[in-house]
């Protein structure tokens, strides 16, 4: 492995124009093929093997057309405190405002709340749902909404909506996201001291982030994906990107400081580091691509994008980034290494050695002297510090939320607050019963019956008349419960209407299935759950494989598997904390509280895995690669840790720059996906990498490094630490000699 990518890092180098030209035209071809491919189709709500989606499925297949995809509005109307809306002037103004909006080209429908009985009992609130043939409304129809709506507003009544037709996209991270590259900007300005070589990693991660998003665009006509399908690619593609560029620029600077003339140093960063990168990369494709496992189809087309876009930026890294070293191989150095060297010429590549090489004292080291020192103490701090923060996990309650975890500011969240106080609280989140009647001699009269026996069910305040399709033997029944659509109560009403199920198909020979968006969220939360642990032993268990491979040792993969559960556990326990329980919510603007989303648990395994074994692998390849070149494994311990744990925390930095900026995001959704995968950076990198693994591997000395000889003689090897590569007798290294040995190391 390392002698090929040594060969491949120094044709890059050599080759440079030819390498840039030909990714040039790859960008250039995929980018045009994007543009210009057709748009995928959106199934981002396909969630199949749930009743909710079989009874949905079984709604387009009896009633054609109801399951159309059009968009649709609910305006609600609220009167003047002390007046009703059923007063003369106030429903004139309501009775006009649904006139007008019903008037557009676009508009299939417009319901009169008058007619439609949806006045609240005490008279304060109405609502109107005006229903569209096409999804996407043009800015006329939705200027002519927003007219009528203006003219109530001007009658004195407050008027709110709710829906998809008037909906603003919800944008990702805004500036916060731009301000969080600009972060990593800068974090790579300090780490480097360099302007080029903070600027290359910055240059290729957005190469790679365009190509993948072009050819996410031409393959969506193809594959079926949907705007959303690019999301986690973009999110990762950029994060990694900046990684991967930045480990190898980091160990060409190396290579430099050790007397290497510029195309051996870039031959020997992309054969070390550029293994390193392989190996790592190779680890976060498995947790993406493992998300076939969840068996969700929108799951598994991000998580083979985002696998596609990780594939890529270690294909940069690995040919681009040697490539444009090539037209820059003093600018990425330290300005004080670049004006040593332009005064002494080449003989100032020697005291490049000095600067740069391990016998340097550094903070790093330091700290890794004092944990081999203390191993004990700082691995059980690190643990019961980890499994503190993990406590509130035990209480995680699953679901997706709606409008009611929308900031107060937004139409959509004062419209269910205002539907709430109106007509109750499990008005937001009505169940669909559909009544499969076609074996039942009484098809009417078995609807009847199962109508009636929901209706009796405690904690239905309400259901409606059955609506029958053309044939008869199908109906759909709404039923309202008296609590929220994210209460537990809620979720326990739609498991005891399901278990009436097997007596009333008995009595009735009909059956029934319950959808609806409450139902389903409650079947997503279930499906996501019941897929954790399979979706764990998989990604677990395929990258163990790696990990021996990689480091040939049985304990520090599972070291690596520990270590990542402790982080897991510890950010989604902080997630519960903050989104679940309230704590700290006023300070990330988080305005309502309720259940973690369904996917989260997931997302942080997935993501946070991959990200946690590139850690893995850049910090402690570097320890064996010491190791294995004959120190002693408390030296090797400090050497490694000297050599990659300031590049793998400025790494975390700027992966948590680009998760914090999803904070700043109006939706509580996205600042959850941006808080949970932050704050899982920072434990791991900076507790479980920087603490537990150094003390792990100094409680254990030699035994880290155990494999069985039957194992050993049938395991690939893959040379990760570079013992193929060419001995170098430059005269800086011959006078750096071998690392004296400390003592107590």
């Amino acid at each position: 492995m390392a002698s090929f990518l040594y060969r491949l890092g120094q044709t890059a180098y050599r080759k440079r124009r030819w390498v840039l030209l030909l990714w040039v035209a790859v960008v250039a071809a995929v980018g045009f093929k994007g543009l210009t491919a057709a748009s995928g189709s959106d199934d981002a709500s396909s969630m199949p093997g749930i009743e909710s989606q079989k009874a949905f499925d079984l709604i387009g297949e009896r009633f054609p057309g109801t399951a159309a995809d059009g968009a649709s509005e609910r305006i609600v109307f609220v009167a003047p405190d002390g007046q009703r809306v059923t007063a003369a002037d106030n429903r004139e103004a309501i009775e006009k405002t649904v006139a007008e909006a019903a008037h557009g080209s676009e508009v299939a429908s417009a319901v009169n709340p008058f007619r439609a009985n949806s006045v609240s009992k005490d008279g304060s609130t109405a609502y109107a749902t005006v229903t569209y043939k096409v999804k996407d409304l043009s800015d006329g129809s939705k200027n002519e909404l927003q007219k009528a709506l203006g003219e109530a507003r001007q009658a004195g009544l407050t008027v709110e909506t709710g829906g998809n037709a008037l909906a603003a996209q919800t944008e990702a991270g805004g500036v916060g996201e731009a301000a969080g590259v600009l972060v990593a900007a800068l974090v790579l300005l300090v780490t480097f001291g360099s302007m080029a070589a903070a600027g290359l990693p910055l240059l290729t991660a957005i190469i790679g982030v365009a190509t993948s998003t072009f050819a996410i665009l031409a393959l969506s006509s193809a594959f079926g994906l949907s705007s959303s399908t690019g999301t986690l690619a973009t999110m990762l593609g950029l994060a990694v990107g900046i990684d991967y560029a930045m480990f190898i620029v980091s160990r060409y600077r190396e290579e430099r400081g050790k007397g290497h003339t510029p195309q051996e140093a870039a031959g020997r960063a992309t054969g070390t580091a550029g293994s390193a990168v392989v190996f790592a990369g190779l680890t976060v494709v498995v947790a993406l691509a493992g998300l076939s496992v969840v068996g969700v189809p929108m799951l598994t087309k991000m998580g083979l994008a985002a696998a596609g876009a990780v594939l890529l930026s270690v294909v940069i890294a690995l040919t681009l980034v040697p490539a444009l070293l090539g037209f820059w191989p003093n600018a990425v150095l330290p300005r004080r290494l670049r004006r040593r060297n332009r005064k002494t010429g080449d003989a100032g590549e020697q005291h490049l050695a000095t600067a740069t090489g391990a016998a340097v004292d550094t903070r790093e080291s330091r700290w890794a002297r004092f944990v081999l020192r203390r191993p004990l103490p700082v691995l059980l701090l690190s643990v019961i510090g980890l499994g503190a923060l993990a406590l509130p996990v035990a209480d995680l309650q699953l679901g997706m939320s709606g409008d009611e975890a929308k900031p107060t500011s937004t139409t959509e969240r004062r419209a269910y607050d205002a539907l709430a106080d109106g007509f109750g609280p499990g008005f937001n989140g009505p169940l669909t019963i559909v009544v499969d009647a076609q074996g039942a001699p009484d098809a009417a009269g078995a609807v009847d019956t199962i109508a009636k026996r929901i209706a009796s069910t405690d904690g239905v305040v309400s259901v409606s008349e059955p609506r029958f399709n053309q044939a008869g033997d199908t109906a759909i029944i709404s039923a309202t419960p008296s609590t929220s659509p994210t209460s537990e109560e809620t979720k326990d009403l739609v498991h005891t209407i399901r278990g009436e199920r097997p007596g009333l198909e008995t009595a009735t020979d009909a059956t029934f299935q319950v959808t609806g968006t409450t139902a389903s969220n409650i079947d997503v939360a279930q499906k996501m759950q019941d897929a954790l642990i399979p979706y764990l032993a998989v990604v677990v268990g395929l990258a163990f494989l790696l990990l021996l491979i990689v480091f040939r040792s049985v304990l520090v993969p599972v070291k690596a598997a520990v270590g990542f559960l402790l982080s897991v556990l510890a950010s989604l326990g902080a997630v519960v904390a903050v989104f679940q329980w309230g704590w700290a919510a006023d300070l990330l603007g988080v305005e309502q509280t309720g259940p973690i989303m369904s996917m989260m648990p997931i997302f942080l395994v997935g993501i946070v895995f991959g990200l946690a074994m590139d850690y893995q692998v850049f910090l402690v390849s570097r320890m064996r690669e010491a190791y294995v070149h004959g120190q002693t494994p408390g030296r090797a311990m400090v050497t490694g840790f000297g050599h990659s744990s300031r590049v793998v925390a400025a790494a975390a930095l700027i992966m948590m720059s680009v998760f914090s900026g999803f904070i700043t995001a109006g939706e509580s959704m996205i600042k959850m996906i941006g808080f949970g995968l932050a704050i899982a950076v920072l434990f791991d990198a900076f507790v479980v990498r920087m603490a537990f693994v150094p003390a792990v591997l100094a409680l254990l000395g030699h035994r880290a490094w155990w494999l069985p000889r039957w194992l050993d003689r049938r395991l690939p090897r893959v040379d990760i630490e570079g013992e193929a590569l060419p001995r170098s007798d430059t005269p800086a290294t011959q006078s750096a000699g071998k690392p004296r040995e400390t003592a107590g190391i």
